[in-house]
């Protein structure tokens, strides 16, 4: 393999210091996790409206269990009542101690009383729960229904009503199969003061009809565009983002604080075996330049 754009230590820390997240993830899933990246690996749960949000507290307990870090999807607009996401958040501390979460508005409609994610924030009550970081949503390429205007004002409202209650920030961004608008959407969120730690959401090996049925779903036109025109050729034959890891390495020294968060959709034990190899990959070449 000809070495990558990523010779320093900060570009091999930011493949190295990847999370995934995975769907319903089975026992074997969350054991391959652990057994390819390590214990104290984060491992995003993410809430999809067949799962109860009981079972989603047992899978973030064999989470625990098995040494990696859950960090549980909470999908703001699911809940009915302030007393049941206060309920959640209490089966989620006390059987997995779940100390951090991502705020998510959610597909849920009519919703409760949260209208979104900057509501749970405000009046959840997370900090009483015992929830200590929380990550917020971020979109470089924007969302399908909401202007970036108003996505930006939203970002902010997140921002300042975290920290007024006390919680810790990080962002995750929606996945992308081209590393320029990653790039561009950092560079703009750093000149408008937002130094929060981002993990920049990228599709695990996995074939190209699946990638372009996920971007369809999830509205990820402009990735779906970069696939047609072959900016991620990479991706093709179930392999995964070298050359977008690679990109994005290059330019890593201006872009803060960054990693790779991977999106299992080519199968969680997969993901797992090609990001520890990818941050071994960037480990060795990062020592062979010093």
């Amino acid at each position: 393999m000809p070495a990558s754009k990523c010779p320093s230590a900060r570009a091999a820390a930011f493949v190295g210091n990847y999370s995934i997240e995975a769907t319903r993830p089975s026992a074997a899933d969350i054991e391959a996790v652990a057994v390819h990246s390590g214990t104290g690996r984060s491992l995003y749960l993410s809430a999809v409206p067949a799962q109860s949000l009981g079972d989603l507290a047992s899978v973030a307990a064999q989470v625990r269990r098995a040494g990696l870090e859950p960090v549980v999807h909470v999908p703001a607009r699911r809940f009915t009542s302030k007393a049941e996401l206060i309920e959640i958040l209490a089966r989620l501390r006390g059987e997995a101690d779940v100390r951090r979460l991502l705020m998510l508005a959610g597909e849920f409609d009519p919703p409760g009383p949260f209208a979104d994610a900057l509501a749970a924030i405000r009046d959840g009550g997370l900090r009483d729960a015992g929830i200590e970081e929380i990550g917020i949503t971020g979109y470089p390429e924007g969302h399908p229904r909401i202007g970036n205007a108003q996505l930006a004002a939203a970002m902010a409202d997140k921002i300042a009503a975290a920290r007024e209650q006390g919680l810790r920030l990080h962002i995750v961004t929606q996945f992308t199969f081209s590393a320029g608008p990653i790039a561009a959407w950092l560079r703009n969120l750093r000149a408008g003061g937002i130094d929060l730690p981002v993990r920049i959401g990228l599709a695990g090996p996995t074939s190209l009809t699946a990638l372009l049925r996920y971007a369809k779903r999830c509205g990820v036109n402009a990735s779906m565009r970069g696939l047609a025109s072959g900016a991620a050729a990479s991706l093709i034959g179930h392999v995964g983002p070298e050359t977008i890891i690679d990109e994005l390495c290059a330019e890593s020294a201006e872009l803060g604080e960054i990693a790779v968060h991977y999106f299992s959709f080519g199968g969680i034990a997969d993901t797992a075996r090609y990001a520890q190899k990818q941050a071994a990959r960037l480990a060795v070449e990062s020592k062979a330049v010093l």
